[in-house]
């Protein structure tokens, strides 16, 4: 068997990739207490895709490829096929946005979070082994069953407890610290799976199609920039369910000191009116 490293860059992958999962789900987190405050269905989709995009894009997707640039295998070179890279991104966006749509659209109940945790955890784990099937090597590849079987399950545990956390989580210390778990459990999944993963070395093949992790990083980094971008700027720029009851509180005070302003100059002229009318009596 070939001599497989996880970690070859040290722990900068792994951090990047642990900050990254956080960070999704932070994001994640967020985007769906707007949805569960949304009064609008349009509203609720809107913030369910952001959601998607957050956790599905940038805290899965996202972290398993930084993850994967620390892996090499002894004697190889490594290649990624487009195709099935770009798909394993798509099949994790869906499988969140299933997840959340189970959840998050109607009455939030226990089976409700399981159903949308099993789909997604699922789902989740299948983008995994989807980007490791993309992954091009002169070798064998081999998986442990055991421990493939023990990647589905941390995979789906982690999605209920992350659905779990958009029902009843509000405020942002609880929602700091969920995420600090959701990217625990996210990186618990992905190299549970990669420690369920061997090579047995072949002769070299200069024939190897693909494109190499160093190549697909920048315009990966770029993308998911723009993404946390886009996503930071939706969340700041749209007002809060606080923020329009806030709003319509101070424009009801307004109105109230302008309707006294008018009475208080009206009474003065009526008063006048009348002792006039008085006189001319007189």
């Amino acid at each position: 068997m070939a001599d497989v490293q996880h970690f070859a860059h040290g722990l900068v992958s792994p951090g990047v990739a642990y900050a990254l999962s956080i960070l999704g789900s932070s994001l994640c987190l967020i985007c769906t207490a707007r949805m569960r405050a949304a009064g609008i269905a349009r509203q609720r989709f809107w913030w369910l895709m952001l959601a998607a995009w957050a956790l599905g894009g940038t805290g899965i997707w996202a972290m398993h490829f930084m993850a994967m640039l620390g892996f090499s295998v002894t004697g190889t070179t490594i290649r990624y096929e487009i195709t099935s890279t770009a798909l394993s991104a798509v099949v994790a966006i869906a499988a969140v946005c299933l997840g959340l749509f189970i959840v998050g659209f109607g009455q939030p109940h226990t089976g409700r979070i399981i159903t949308g945790g099993l789909f997604t955890g699922v789902g989740v784990a299948g983008m995994h082994y989807l980007g490791m099937y993309a992954m091009r090597l002169d070798g064998v590849v081999s998986y442990d069953i055991g421990l493939v079987v023990a990647s589905v399950l941390i995979a789906a545990v982690a999605a209920t407890v992350a659905f779990w956390f958009t029902v009843v989580l509000k405020r942002p210390a609880a929602i700091a610290g969920a995420s600090l778990l959701m990217g625990v459990a996210v990186c618990g999944m992905h190299y549970t799976g990669m420690a369920a993963m061997s090579v047995r070395a072949t002769s070299p093949s200069s024939a190897m199609t693909g494109t190499s992790a160093a190549s697909l990083l920048v315009p990966i980094g770029v993308l998911v920039l723009l993404v946390i971008g886009g996503l930071v700027y939706a969340i700041g720029a749209t007002p809060t369910a606080e923020d329009i009851s806030a709003r319509e509180y101070l424009d009801r005070v307004q109105a109230a000191r302008e309707q006294t302003a008018v009475i208080g100059q009206t009474a003065p002229n009526r008063r006048s009116s009348l002792t006039a009318v008085r006189r001319d009596q007189m």
